[in-house]
């Protein structure tokens, strides 16, 4: 038989509906008068905030950030009893120069231990996640990881480093030049029976003592 329209009753009779993704929200471009007409519930926003996601940090064993996060998107993208907060969370975030830590965003914490396999009667731990830290990370605490650093930061002329691929791989140098717009360096070679200046890839050399 077809569905009747559902109307309020008793209590609620005098009352109408409201559109969830209303509540606290304001176009740019909205109008005074279309802002003064539309309802809405000011305690929510001063309660819960932005209640669509949230950051959590995830404790990992050192050196496994990746590991841990390849294993999240790998658990995400299976069919079996997880299918269910797949759409509970909707990024993780792993800086390379962040060592034992990532983030998640998620709709709520419990999303994130049973994504970890820390609840459910049935869940398998996830390997080198150790937990989720209490409480939600502010967005400010995270920008300065989403911002791409440039691969010459850190790396002044005079410093010692260590090349990390190409021929000279594994070679100690000092560093003589940084081109922050190339992101190159100029080093020379500490072995080199003759002193030769070669340009390298800033990301291609890893800083082993620092000029004082």
């Amino acid at each position: 038989s077809d569905t009747e329209e559902v109307s309020s009753r008793g209590l609620y009779k005098n009352h109408s509906w409201v559109d969830p993704g209303y509540i606290n929200w304001v176009e740019p471009d909205d109008s005074s008068e279309s802002r003064s007409s539309r309802y809405m519930v000011p305690q929510l926003g001063n309660m819960y905030g932005d209640v669509a996601s949230f950051l959590y940090i995830l404790k990992t064993s050192m050196g496994q950030e990746q590991n841990v996060a390849r294993e999240i998107r790998a658990r995400l993208s299976g069919t079996g009893s997880l299918q269910d907060i797949q759409d509970k969370i909707f990024g993780v975030l792993s800086p390379s120069y962040l060592k034992g830590f990532i983030f998640v965003e998620a709709t709520a914490i419990h999303h994130v231990e049973k994504l970890i396999g820390r609840v459910g009667v049935s869940a398998t731990p996830m390997k080198n996640c150790r937990k989720v830290l209490d409480g939600e990370s502010p967005l400010m605490d995270i920008l300065p990881y989403l911002e791409p650093k440039a691969a010459t930061s850190g790396i002044e002329e005079g410093n010692i480093v260590e090349i990390r691929g190409g021929a000279f791989k594994g070679a100690a140098a000092r560093v003589i030049g940084v081109s922050e717009s190339k992101e190159e360096v100029t080093v020379e070679l500490f072995e080199a029976a003759v002193p030769v200046a070669l340009n390298i890839r800033a990301d291609q050399v890893r800083v082993t003592q620092r000029m004082e």
